[in-house]
């Protein structure tokens, strides 16, 4: 299966690679029709208290850091809400204490009692212990948890991350396996095109979010920051255009190995690509994550550089989002939280 999956990542045939988009394509409508998803993210606070090496939000960079009052947070929701959004998500930089953990929940429930229990609320906060974790999922009702490993390589990991108790990839992993005893839908997902990465360490990816039962995946292609310890590394990195291709390529042997998994087209594929959304949904995504954060907070949550729709309005964000969803021929889930399809099957 790896050989396979290499021969895909470094196949330069354009008409096989649009066959490969096109059979993705084509799996996904037969297994989960032709429905795209809206996740509608709140970016929370962009406080956090690690110092990994590719991020804009590590705790040694000089910016402006801010945390959403409740009432922005809750504002946002109810726009979701009013708007027929399934779901949202809520993401922030990692911060672990006994204020975070009750700030969470309190808001969890508050937007639950504003929204009647039915927005799908995915959390995006890094690692937690499982208490933190239990009672965001048993007194919050969260039902998803996205916790991106970057790289199933434990020694790429070190490469990008410092080498502390704050930064273990052997934590990242139990985290994960605490996520599915709680029973939340869980989504982890990597980077593609990072410093130091081979072909080989994206066919692992692909294979570990198999093995390990993944029920959501979210990926994009690494995009450099100037102020991150990696920037020095970006003499060597793949041309953006390739990084896109390799990321779109990944989408699609996902989708065509896990047929039934949730799979986003991030945002940062149009940094590449104007139509870089689109692309992902065409090569076999069906979750969309529109910004609903405020915009007056959105140039302070920079995980990389150029980031796209910083001075939109959560109004021009949702329309601009549903025009490309539907130029892709898809259709929009309205008020459906669009669970992972995956997950529901192993639990019946």
């Amino acid at each position: 299966m790896k050989n396979e999956i290499i021969d895909y990542l470094q196949c330069k045939d354009e008409n096989a690679i649009n066959d490969l988009f096109n059979k993705a394509l084509k799996t996904k409508r037969e297994h989960l029709g032709n429905k795209v998803y809206l996740r509608g993210l709140i970016e929370y606070t962009n406080i956090c208290y690690k110092s990994c090496y590719y991020c804009g939000l590590r705790k040694e960079n000089n910016i402006e850091r801010y945390n959403l009052y409740d009432a922005e947070v809750i504002d946002a929701a109810e726009f979701a809400y009013k708007n027929n959004f399934g779901s949202i998500v809520i993401q922030s930089g990692e911060v672990r204490n006994k204020i975070f953990d009750k700030q969470i929940t309190n808001l969890l429930q508050k937007i639950n009692e504003k929204t009647d229990n039915k927005l799908g609320i995915t959390l995006s906060l890094g690692e937690q212990d499982t208490k933190t974790l239990r009672k965001w999922k048993e007194e919050g009702n969260a039902i998803r948890y996205l916790l991106r490993i970057e790289t199933s390589n434990p020694a790429l990991y070190n490469k990008i991350h410092p080498s502390n108790s704050l930064h273990s990839f052997d934590k990242r992993l139990k985290t994960l396996n605490t996520l599915k005893e709680l029973n939340y839908q869980v989504g982890t997902g990597t980077m593609i095109g990072l410093p130091f990465q081979t072909l080989e360490d994206i066919a692992d990816d692909i294979i570990f979010f198999k093995e390990n039962d993944i029920d959501m995946v979210g990926l994009g292609p690494y995009i450099e920051h100037s102020a991150t310890p990696l920037y020095i590394h970006k003499d060597e990195l793949l041309p953006l255009k390739d990084r896109l291709e390799l990321t779109l390529k990944t989408i699609a042997i996902i989708r065509l190995l896990i047929p039934d998994v949730n799979i986003a087209s991030a945002t940062a594929l149009q940094v590449i690509d104007p139509q870089g959304r689109e692309k992902g949904i065409l090569a076999g995504a069906n979750v969309v994550m529109p910004n609903i954060t405020p915009t007056k907070y959105r140039s302070n949550y920079l995980l990389y550089e150029n980031k796209v729709c910083l001075d939109d309005t959560a109004d021009q964000c949702m329309n601009c989002i549903f025009n490309r969803i539907l130029s892709t021929g898809s259709e929009i889930g309205f008020n459906e939280q669009g669970n992972s399809l995956h997950f529901s099957k192993k639990r019946k």
